[in-house]
Formats: C-alpha cells, sequence, structure tokens
C-alpha cells in the first residue's frame, strides 16, 4: 500500500540527501517491514495507536534496543518528509518515543591483538598480499569498510601518504595512511595481476565487497585464535582507542573517523577512563 511513498522518498535520499548505500538498503527493508504490518491500511490512516502496535511487533521479535530505534528512526524521516511533501495532513511519529539505549562500549583489540591478526597475513601470493594490506589499512586510516571497499587507485597517494575517503553523506576526507599501510599496499598492487580502478580485489578481479571483507578477517581471526564477535568495525574501534590510549586529542580523532558529532567520538574516552581505572586499582595501595 506504501510502496509508491517509500520509493518517492527513497529518491529524495539518494539525490537530495546523498545518502550512502549502506544507509538506503537500511532504509528500505525497515521501511518495507512497516509496509508489510500496516498491510491494507492506506497512508492518511496511519496513527499513533497502529505505530504503537508495530512497536510492540518489534519487541516481540526481541531485536536488540539499537535496531529498535533505527527502524523507528527510518519511519519517523519518513513520515516527516510525507508531511513536508503536503502527502499527510499530521506526522502521527511526533509523540512516539523510542526504547531508551543501553549503554554500550564498543569492543576494541590490544595492541599485541592487533598487531597479532594483522601479521597473520603472510603475503606468500597476491591474496594473502592483498588481505595484508587490507588489514593494515583498516588498522593505519580507521576508515569504515564501506570506505575501505569504495577505495579506488586514484584515491591513494604512496608518495605523500595520504587517502582520500567517501564517508556518509558522500562526504570526502583526506586520511593520513601509516609506512607499514604504505609498504603493504605497494607490495600488493606490484602482485597484482590485472588493472582496475578498484584497489582491493576479490579472487574473480572484481571490486570485493563488505561481506568479502569479513569473510577475510574472519579467516584470520579463527588463524589466529582471537576472540570472537571482532567485525571490521573492530579495527576502527582500535584504532582510534589507541590513538587517545597515546595521547591523541578528541578532536583530532573525531576528524579522522569522520563523525559529524563529538559526542559520538566520546564513547571512546569510556574505554580509555576504563583502562586509566584498571591501571589505578592495579597500582595504587589503596585502591
Amino acid at each position: 500500500m506504501l510502496e509508491r511513498f517509500i520509493e518517492k522518498f527513497l529518491r529524495y535520499l539518494d539525490i537530495e540527501k546523498n545518502a550512502s548505500e549502506h544507509t538506503k538498503i537500511n532504509y528500505t527493508h525497515d521501511l518495507k517491514e512497516f509496509d508489510a504490518f500496516v498491510a491494507d491500511v492506506s497512508l492518511e490512516k496511519i496513527d499513533y495507536l497502529l505505530l504503537r502496535r508495530f512497536l510492540a511487533h518489534l519487541k516481540n521479535k526481541n531485536l536488540s534496543k539499537r535496531t529498535v530505534n533505527r527502524k523507528l528512526s527510518s519511519i519517523r524521516s519518513f513520515f516527516r518528509f510525507m508531511f513536508k511533501e503536503g502527502l499527510i495532513k499530521s506526522n502521527p511519529t511526533l509523540l512516539l518515543s523510542s526504547p531508551k539505549q543501553d549503554k554500550y562500549l564498543p569492543r576494541f583489540l590490544t595492541e599485541d591483538e592487533t598487531v597479532k591478526l594483522i601479521e597473520a597475513a603472510d603475503g606468500k601470493d597476491w591474496l594473502s598480499l592483498r588481505d595484508r594490506a587490507l588489514l593494515e589499512t583498516l588498522y593505519s586510516t580507521g576508515m569504515r569498510i564501506s570506505e575501505l571497499t569504495g577505495l579506488n587507485v586514484d584515491n591513494v597517494d604512496l608518495v605523500s601518504g595520504v587517502v582520500k575517503v567517501m564517508g556518509k553523506g558522500k562526504k570526502e576526507r583526506m586520511l593520513p595512511v601509516g609506512s607499514s599501510a604504505i609498504n603493504a599496499i605497494r607490495k600488493y598492487l606490484d602482485q597484482r595481476k590485472r588493472e582496475n580502478s578498484a584497489v582491493f580485489l576479490n579472487k574473480n578481479y572484481t571490486r570485493l565487497t563488505s561481506r568479502g571483507s569479513r569473510l577475510i578477517l574472519n579467516k584470520y581471526i579463527k588463524k589466529t585464535s582471537l576472540q570472537h564477535g571482532i567485525s571490521p568495525h573492530t579495527l576502527r574501534h582500535s584504532f582510534a582507542t589507541h590513538l587517545l590510549n597515546r595521547g591523541a586529542d578528541l578532536r583530532s580523532v573525531q576528524e579522522l573517523l569522520g563523525h559529524s558529532n563529538l559526542s559520538t567520538t566520546q564513547i571512546y574516552t569510556h574505554l580509555t577512563t576504563e583502562k586509566l581505572k584498571a591501571v589505578y586499582d592495579k597500582a595504587h595501595p589503596r585502591a
């Protein structure tokens, strides 16, 4: 019933908001789920009570509060757009409250664990060299996995040691790259047999996907017997945490991560505070 309105909203996200592919995929999935729930109810008859029933439906699925809030955010954005376009007379989401978010500290690796993970890619063939370059780049720059898979050869300046990435909202930013990552990228590109605009390729010489990157990471997690639940984002968390532990200021880390709000970056100060408390408890005679 809402399909044509959802398509209109998704076009708006793409053309006017420059939303990333990841964001558009999430919005599409969330809104189609909502459309299936409301069934044959017309847009103008969707009210606060129906939205409350949908919220109860989500809670019954035992989804995390984070996932429920993301779905509600998609629906709010959709109805804001519908109201702005004059397609509904009032916005039924205005009184809708979200579940209180659980406090969450991102998982990260120690410096030794990170080195162990990266060095597990031994570089014996071009695919292993690719894996080493991928792991080095993720940890060296703190970039998102979508930024890594979207990286083109033209975006990498191995002489100056910087890469240009396309972040959320299609915002570009320049990131410094450490010498270990530069050397790994150079070795990988020298051994790669075919030219391609993409930096990271799969075994079929086409652009590596986010899923492919996760499979690569899982391979080395298993090889090094590291903790389960590690994702490419864990290297991003480790990057930020290690920088702060070694004295980097929060504003610089915010810039490197591409966070629009400092509050998003401040989650990492909780990690460094936890480390300080652990050191204090261990070292102070009256702790």
